[in-house]
């Protein structure tokens, strides 16, 4: 493994690439990244970097939110077939269908989402951002996309506005519930309970504190409790223990994994960057569009 991750940095700086990893990955993919963090967060930094060939150790829909970002630079996702579950529960067709049956509607969709959803947006949001964005639109009506328990969290935070949600979901996260919440709290009564918007509305109203990935980060290490009990992807393990190693983390049940996010190796990263591939492109057209939809965001959000 060690001369495999020598390679990958001797491979790296002869291309001039840059490997970005989201929480999720992998511990030892993690390790190699210039840069861990979100999705968005993640295609900003590609944006940014100067070097010309990005390897996005992600998701589908994450390549192609650092591609539309960024169309003069090579995009790679090591492994052709990790998508997003969640993503294909939306597509652009049924889109322009419901915008017909909500006329008065506003958009707002998740960045986890496919490029053809982007482009049949009003505007991105984030997980850690989705509020600031629903609030700021000037319609009362918000048709969700395509996460459903996101929406109902958000519409909880945002009452004034009427939300309409898309029946999609993050399998990862949906399948987290109520009792098993309660039953880590009993083994674990002095640990504080930190969960993603992804998971269903019984999990959410139990935790303590409701953010996206980086927002659990954060609060983790900026808390002065010493034991958190963490309701999300078993990959932010790797970031919480970095970051804060002086304290305890639990997970919330055992098997909270996203395995398309656990496809990509660093066997596949070093083949990536040895064959570049596999090469993520999103067609013109529809690249100009999606990525008005996240500089609304920007707009709206602040950065």
């Amino acid at each position: 493994m060690a001369a495999l991750v020598d390679s990958i940095h001797k491979l790296r700086k002869e291309k001039q690439a840059v490997i970005v990893a989201h929480s999720y990955q992998p511990d030892e993919i993690q390790e190699i990244a210039d840069v861990v963090g979100d999705s968005y967060l993640l295609s900003r930094f590609c944006a940014d970097d100067p070097r010309r060939i990005i390897v996005f150790c992600g998701v589908h829909f994450m390549a192609e939110s650092a591609y539309i970002l960024s169309p003069h630079k090579t995009v790679l996702l090591p492994e052709a077939d990790a998508g997003c579950p969640m993503a294909d529960m939306a597509d652009a067709e049924d889109l322009k269908a419901a915008r017909k049956k909500y006329p008065d509607a506003k958009v707002v969709t998740y960045i986890n989402s496919t490029a053809e959803v982007k482009a049949e947006s009003d505007v991105c949001c984030t997980s850690s951002n989705a509020v600031k964005i629903v609030r700021a639109m000037e319609s009362r009506e918000i048709l969700f996309v395509p996460d459903m328990n996101l929406a109902r969290w958000v519409a909880e935070q945002v009452p004034e506005k009427h939300m309409i949600p898309w029946q999609g979901f993050c399998p990862t996260h949906h399948r987290i519930t109520g009792d098993e919440t309660r039953k880590a709290r009993q083994l674990h009564p002095n640990a504080v309970v930190l969960v993603h918007p992804e998971c269903r509305k019984e999990v959410t109203d139990l935790a303590d504190f409701v953010g996206s990935t980086q927002q659990i980060i954060d609060y983790a290490r900026k808390s002065d409790a010493r034991e958190f009990i963490i309701g999300t992807e078993m990959g932010i393990l790797y970031r919480l223990k970095k970051d804060s190693p002086d304290k305890t983390f639990y997970m919330l049940r055992s098997g909270v994994v996203c395995p398309n996010m656990k496809k990509i190796s660093l066997t596949s990263v070093y083949t990536a960057l040895s064959e570049t591939k596999h090469v993520i492109t999103v067609p013109e057209e529809i690249r100009i569009r999606a990525v008005k939809s996240l500089e609304r965001m920007l707009a709206l959000a602040g950065g």
